[in-house]
Parts: C-alpha cells; structure tokens; sequence
C-alpha cells in the first residue's frame, strides 16, 4: 500500500498575505507503507539519536529555523553545519516520491477574487489527483496522512475530503478516488511519525526556490525526488505552480 504524508508551508488564509512570503505550498511525500513505518522510522531514531542524544524530538522546520523546542544546540555553528550535512545525507539516501502544489496567493487573488478558491483545498485536489494516479486501479491502494492544524481547520479539510468522494475533480472521478484511497487520516505533529516529518522537511525548500530565493542544498534533493513523467518532466507531475499560465495540465499526469 502506498501512503502519501501531507505537511504545508505558509498560510492559507487569503485575507492576510505576508509580502516576504506570498504563497502557499501543500506537498508531501509518496512511498510504500511497510518502508515508511520501518526503514524510514528507524532511519530518522538513528539520525535523532546521534544528534540528541533520543529519539523523542520531532522534526519540524520552524523548530529548527529557531533552535527551539529540542533544537538549542544549533545555535552553536559547528554542530549546525554537521546537523544539516547529516540530515541532507538522510534526504538523500531515503527512497520516496515528491509531490506538491504551490499557490502565489496574491496572483490567485487578483485573478479570482471572491471566487478564490482556498489554497489549502485548491491543493488538495491536485495531489489527490496525482497520488490516485500513482496508486493506480488498486481498490484501496493508498492511504493519505495529513498533519491536524487545529479543530476548525480539521473540520474543513474532512469536508473537503468528502466532497472529493462525492464530486472527484477535473480529471479524477469521485468512484476512482473512492476506490483507490482508502481514507483521510489527520495526525497530530507530536505522535512523530516519520513521513511526516519527512513530508515537513521538503516543503520549505519549494517554496523557497518558487519564490526565487536562494537555493540551499535541500532543494537539489528535493527536486531529484519529485515525481517525473515518463520523459522525466517535473513541471505539472511533481510541482504544480498555481496559477497557472496556460491551460489545464492533461488528465494523464
């Protein structure tokens, strides 16, 4: 079975949009189950234990960026270079696929107005389309796991979740999703499940580098990961970039 992690960065909310981040990144990662719940935990507790000392840390962006919550000692410069050579080896080394949706919420503003749909759910609905797309004709081949971002906001991503069963989208029959993904499940950061911790790493640097800020070596691992067509495009496969320029991307992605 396949399993797809959700985690975001920057917000969704349309009425307030930060001018030094103005867009919105839905992505995660793909890969089979049983490897997310052994290789990949284990591989992450090897990687917390050699650095911390437990496996109890939970690896999250802002911590990190802030050197809080378990992260104080990358304040010191030596061990912040070792931290981010040994985690981009761990990136590197882990087998998954990339997948992600990115909204210039300014643009998708002016162009949509009220009639703006919410980043959060516009996204959703592309990678749904793609992860069923992976999955393929399997009756309850896959699985999503998206981080919980607070009882309001859950509420309406389990809406969203069940008009996707009732009315699919564009390219993707309600049946066809129905059948293919077994279900939504929120989980909460604190439980430290692995792929999502995974999912929280690879977003930052898509949204850094669709804005055009400078690339870290975290991107070069990221963009190796995303999820290629047949001729090994990207663009529509693995990214989607919103809104888009032209028409449509093709029901075959």
């Amino acid at each position: 079975m396949k399993v797809l992690f959700l985690d975001e960065s920057g917000d969704h909310n349309l009425t307030v949009i930060d001018p030094l981040y103005p867009v919105f990144v839905l992505g995660g990662v793909i890969m089979d189950r049983d490897y997310a719940r052994n290789e990949v935990a284990a591989a992450l507790d090897k990687f917390k234990l050699s650095m911390f000392g437990t496996t109890d840390i939970v690896l999250h962006t802002a911590d990190i960026a802030r050197n809080r919550a378990g992260f104080e000692r990358l304040k010191d410069a030596g061990f912040r270079q070792a931290f981010y050579a040994e985690i981009n080896a761990l990136m590197a080394q882990l087998e998954y696929q990339v997948v992600a949706c990115v909204v210039h919420k300014d643009v998708h503003l002016q162009r949509y107005g009220l009639a703006a749909v919410d980043p959060y759910m516009l996204s959703l609905d592309i990678l749904v389309e793609r992860f069923c797309l992976d999955v393929g004709p399997v009756a309850g081949g896959g699985i999503i796991v998206a981080e919980k971002r607070g009882s309001t906001l859950d509420r309406g991503i389990e809406l969203a979740w069940l008009n996707l069963k009732i009315q699919g989208t564009r390219f993707m029959q309600a049946a066809d999703i129905e059948r293919r993904v077994r279900g939504l499940h929120l989980r909460d950061k604190k439980e430290n499940i692995a792929g999502l911790q995974l999912a929280d790493l690879v977003v930052s640097p898509i949204g850094r580098h669709v804005l055009g800020k400078p690339d870290k070596a975290d991107w070069a691992i990221v963009e190796s990961k995303l999820r290629r067509s047949a001729s090994g495009r990207t663009d529509g496969f693995g990214l989607v970039v919103l809104p888009k320029k032209a028409g449509p991307a093709p029901a075959t992605q």
